[in-house]
This record gives C-alpha cells, sequence and structure tokens, in this order.
C-alpha cells in the first residue's frame, strides 16, 4: 500500500503530525508513506522515529509561495506517477481539495468542513476546538479507524545527544541542569504579524527574578531570527547564557536536558511537550487548548486582552514559582 500525506506548515506542524504518522505506520506497517511538507519543515523529519525507515520518503514542496499552475502540475504529476493507494491531507485550500481530485487517488481524505467535500471520497469533521495533535488524528477516521491519538513524542539521534552534553559543557551548566528560554518567533509569523514575541523588557524583569531566586542558570535559544532579542537580553542580564543548535535535532536535545522551558507558541515549545520538558509558554489571542496537551507539565498563559504584550511578568513567575 503507498499513502500520501500532504502536510503544509512550519516545524511546529510537523511535530504535531507526528502521532497520525505513528498510528498510520500501526494500522499499515508494510505500507509506503510519502510526505509532501513545505521546505522550511523538512529538517523537523530528524526527531521522527521513521528518520532511518526507507519506507517514509519526505518531499518538499512550497505550499506558501505563490505556484503558478506550473508548480501545481508538477507535483500532480509526482502525485499520479507514483500510484498512491490513499492520500490525506491538512490543507486546509479549496486548490488543495481540487488537485487531490485531480490525482484521480481512490481514497481522498481531507476536512469536510471546507466546502470542497465533493472532491473527497471520505470527508472527516473538522473539529477545532481539540488540541491541534488529535484534530489532524482525526483524519485516520477516513480509513474507518478511530482510536486515541498518542501522545507527542520524537526520537533523539545518539550525535545530537552528545552534541547537547557537549553544549552543556561549553555552557558551564552540564551538572547544574538549566532553564531555558526561547523567546523569538519564525521569520513567517512575524511577516504574517502574528503575535507571538514577548517584549525584551518584560523577559528581563522575569530573567532578573529567576537570577535572583534560584541557583540554576539560565540559557537562551538563540534562532536564526532571534539574534536581536538575545543581544538585548544579553547586554541587560549578565550571567546569562546563548546556544544556537544547528538544527531541530540538536535542539530537542537541549530543550530534553531543561529542568523549565519558557517560551512563546513556537516550533520549540512542541519539542519541549514532545520531550516532557516542563513547560510555561505564553499566547496572545490563541487559545493554549489547541496547541498544548492537557497536564500538569505544560502550562499555557494566555493574555486577557488577546496581545502577548500584556501578559505581566509576575503571572509568569507565578507559575514558575507554583503560586
Amino acid at each position: 500500500m503507498r499513502i500520501l500525506a500532504l502536510v503544509p506548515g512550519g516545524i511546529g506542524d510537523q511535530i504535531l503530525f507526528f502521532p497520525t504518522l505513528d498510528s498510520l505506520k500501526r494500522l499499515y506497517p508494510n505500507a509506503y508513506i510519502d510526505v509532501v511538507v513545505e521546505p522550511r519543515s523538512k529538517g523537523a523529519y530528524r526527531v521522527s522515529k521513521f528518520f532511518h525507515d526507507k519506507s517514509l520518503q519526505v518531499l518538499p514542496f512550497d505550499f506558501k509561495d505563490r505556484n503558478g499552475l506550473a508548480d501545481w502540475g508538477n507535483l500532480l504529476g509526482i502525485m499520479r506517477d507514483r500510484e498512491y493507494d490513499a492520500v490525506i491531507s491538512l490543507g486546509q485550500r479549496w486548490v488543495v481539495g481540487l488537485l487531490l481530485w485531480l490525482t484521480g487517488i481512490p481514497i481522498r481524505i481531507s476536512y469536510s468542513d471546507l466546502g470542497n467535500s465533493w472532491l473527497l471520497t471520505n470527508p472527516v469533521p473538522l473539529k477545532t476546538e481539540q488540541y491541534a495533535a488529535g484534530m489532524y488524528h482525526d483524519l485516520l477516521q477516513g480509513f474507518g479507524v478511530s482510536m486515541p491519538c498518542p501522545e507527542l513524542s520524537v526520537t533523539l539521534l545518539k550525535e545530537d545527544l552528545r552534541w547537547s552534553d557537549e553544549e552543556q559543557q561549553r555552557l558551564g551548566v552540564k551538572d547544574s541542569g538549566y532553564i531555558l528560554i526561547h523567546g523569538g518567533a519564525s521569520q513567517l509569523s512575524q511577516i504574517k504579524g502574528l503575535d507571538k514575541i514577548y517584549p525584551v523588557e518584560k523577559w528581563q524583569q522575569i530573567i532578573q527574578d529567576l537570577q535572583t531566586r534560584q541557583p540554576l542558570p539560565v540559557v537562551l535559544i538563540q534562532g536564526p531570527e532571534d539574534k536581536p532579542l538575545c543581544d538585548q537580553l544579553v547586554r541587560s542580564c549578565p550571567g546569562i547564557k546563548v546556544t544556537s543548535p544547528p538544527d531541530v535535532g540538536k535542539l530537542a536535545a537541549t530543550i530534553a536536558a531543561a529542568n523549565l522551558m519558557l517560551c512563546t507558541d513556537s516550533a520549540p515549545m512542541h519539542l519541549a511537550v514532545a520531550v516532557q520538558t516542563y513547560t510555561i509558554a505564553l499566547f496572545g489571542p490563541t487559545d493554549p487548548a489547541k496547541l498544548l496537551p492537557s497536564g500538569d507539565r505544560y502550562i499555557g498563559i494566555q493574555s486577557s486582552t488577546g496581545r502577548i504584550a500584556d501578559i505581566s511578568p509576575e503571572k509568569v513567575l507565578e507559575k514558575v514559582w507554583g503560586g
């Protein structure tokens, strides 16, 4: 059996899709599965448990680009040539439904509430009020299967664990443990104007309180777009350390070793959940219940005004200290 999965979105969306991929492999252990993702997200599969599984292939396609007919035609050609038995799609654009119909794939599964149900063979109700991983997992109902969604999980490569261990030694936090902070957001979310960046001066208040009240060092994650924020915090908070993991695997290993993760809604947040690090995440207008699973280890703080900048440092510290 050959199965195709269209999974547009960022690294976080891929991590949230892993439970569905896991269940697919359980249901069809001998199936070949191809996953089509945006180029920026392909690196997420480094922490998939199927990273070395030759029956899984990750194919890049930029869903967010201004694709012309030739681009969609090339993707359609690939989908037809590989003669898939089934396709599932997380895409919520009508053009994706049309694409599925044009492929002629016998089993076409996507959400039914997008106005394109007639293009699908097995539409599934879209339930947006639940945790996103569960919403993605609902697509398996298109195969006539109803089963609980597995917890988020990732697999860390030995070389990534080794890198993290050496990085902790370099930072001087190997024996003490550390609090990890990711305060940035992807460039795409900034371009789209999504409210995901917490003000530097408020992070500064939180870090200074942490440095005063507990012995654990504070480590900042510096992603490709986070340098200005990290530079400001380093200048204003002497003693904090900075790490820049070069890929998702090493980032996940760094998060797994932390005592606490403080972050905004971002890919590192989903990795923190997947490695079961105690996490406190800040949200603007987004409901945390849609992006964090229930449980005592994962706390979402949503702004009462819908603006992430309006979350007070005191409220964050109250959660840190268990008040």
